[in-house]
């Protein structure tokens, strides 16, 4: 009896001391609601969650297991848009899916940060030349831009930059997350280099051109790609010279994506006694890549041991 009637007191004394709190306009402190996010792909997930930390709640439209090309928006990807404060792309003309989505969303107050912007673009055809009305983002830059840790980086400062705007109060700590994981990025760029020193042929075809950034970060050789653009099926010509191609040149190992289907790869390694390698291009796609980090080391690891095994 005598403890009810203490918690009842204390209860009591805290309800008075917050209404008089209120009456001279100091509020008591509430618990914070952390910022809602909207990304289109996996490893923009992760990586606003890295510079967000708990100031943010951060959805994912694709989880890992799509393709990012040929994604169909769902009602509730709708409801994610329209309840967001921010919206991560990388665009390029990856999701192009992603424009009518937030013009049905409707919501005027959301900020679309692409954080693409100032990574140096590696375009698939070299001859193209973009006309002058036409921005550069859409210009044939590849898209594939995260598959370079160093482009990671600059992605990672977009969203800094994104959070702190929208959430000053927390400018330090987002400032100080990007940092931590700046030297995270870099720490990992130093290890995959040592990987892969010991390779003597390190030439490789894509299934389809998600490779480029990765190759060129890592000194690898994109030598062929099966599936140019996303969603169209290579002719039985392209497949004959590219079979031949392989052959000649001594090309042995097919660099695949979970994503994908993997009849063309498999084929192609009937043909010519190349090795298939599975790997993924977004975070989740394969047990223990859940991470951005994760999922790098995994794809360079596999690539290496096929490109040592052949």
């Amino acid at each position: 009896m005598l403890v009810t009637r203490r918690c009842l007191t204390r209860s009591v004394y805290v309800l008075v001391l917050g209404t008089i709190m209120l009456g001279l306009g100091c509020p008591l402190a509430l618990a914070e609601e952390p910022i809602p996010i909207v990304v289109t792909i996996p490893v923009l997930k992760d990586l606003a969650e890295q510079v967000g930390g708990q100031h943010v709640r951060v959805t994912s439209l694709l989880s890992g297991f799509e393709n990012e090309h040929t994604y169909s928006p769902k009602p509730s990807d709708l409801v994610a848009v329209r309840k967001a404060r921010v919206l991560f792309e990388i665009g390029l003309g990856l999701e192009v899916w992603v424009s009518s989505l937030v013009k049905n969303a409707g919501s005027p107050s959301l900020v679309v940060v692409t954080t693409s912007k100032g990574i140096e673009l590696i375009h698939d055809h070299p001859d193209h030349h973009p006309s002058k009305s036409a921005p550069h983002a859409v210009s044939g830059g590849n898209p594939h831009v995260w598959m370079d840790p160093d482009n990671a980086a600059i992605m990672v400062r977009h969203i800094a930059d994104a959070l702190v705007a929208v959430d000053p109060a927390h400018a330090a700590d987002y400032r100080n997350n990007q940092a931590v994981y700046s030297g995270q990025l870099d720490r990992l760029h130093k290890d995959l280099v040592e990987r892969l020193k010991p390779l003597s042929d390190r030439r490789f075809i894509a299934h389809h051109p998600a490779w480029p950034y990765l190759a060129r970060r890592f000194g690898l050789t994109v030598a062929g790609v099966i599936q140019t653009q996303s969603g169209a099926e290579p002719s039985a010509l392209q497949l004959q010279a590219l079979i031949a191609g392989m052959k000649k040149d001594r090309i042995r190992v097919i660099a695949s994506e979970i994503q994908l289907n993997q009849k063309l790869p498999e084929l192609l390694a009937r043909e010519t006694g190349a090795r298939v390698v599975v790997l993924t291009t977004l975070p989740g796609g394969i047990a223990g890549t859940g991470t951005y980090l994760d999922m790098l080391r995994y794809n360079v690891f596999q690539l290496a041991g096929a490109l040592e095994a052949a």
